[in-house]
């Protein structure tokens, strides 16, 4: 299988070729595993939205949009440990600690953003993720818009359901 990637304005989108058609099986597609809906956030959002935001939802991604509604960046709970003082929050907080809570979304956001398609294989997404070792990709239709996410989480989820399911098989058989 073959990768390759086609621009749309500042969006990566992978798409895949089979050059081997031994290699095709009906490919699990990325719609079958994307969560969906996906919690988004605008440009100017605060830092300090998107902190309670991943504090109390638990999410490890937010979809960033732009005033179009199309997808414009990521903001990962990586991305905003490095924008954020430690202090925060503790007794040894300062105000210049506080003040980068009001940072907004458009300046802590990867711009960068590399997306999938939800007919994308799976097998094709998890190597455009592993290529450019990032651990989400936001699915967009074909305006740009984000339809879902597809995660490592999502894929490893996923991938330990087959195992438990080979597993069961092998023990069935036996």
């Amino acid at each position: 299988m073959q990768c390759s990637t086609h621009r749309h304005g500042s969006i990566t989108i992978p798409s895949a070729r089979i050059t081997d058609w031994s290699e095709r099986v009906e490919p699990l597609i990325v719609k079958d595993i994307m969560t969906q809906p996906v919690e988004t956030i605008s440009m100017d959002d605060s830092v300090h939205t998107i902190r309670e935001l991943f504090e109390t939802h638990k999410y490890h991604h937010l979809i960033v949009l732009g005033d179009d509604g199309q997808c414009a960046g990521v903001i990962s709970d990586r991305d905003l440990l490095k924008n954020i003082s430690p202090f925060v929050g503790k007794p040894t907080e300062r105000t210049a600690d506080l003040s980068c809570l009001k940072r907004r979304a458009h300046q802590i956001m990867t711009r960068q953003l590399v997306a999938v398609r939800p007919m994308t294989s799976l097998r094709a997404a998890a190597r455009v993720m592993l290529d450019h070792r990032i651990s989400c990709l936001p699915v967009v239709d074909a305006n740009k818009r984000c339809v879902g996410i597809v995660t490592l989480r999502d894929i490893v989820r996923w991938s330990v359901s087959q195992i438990d399911h080979d597993d069961e098989q092998r023990q069935t058989a036996a």
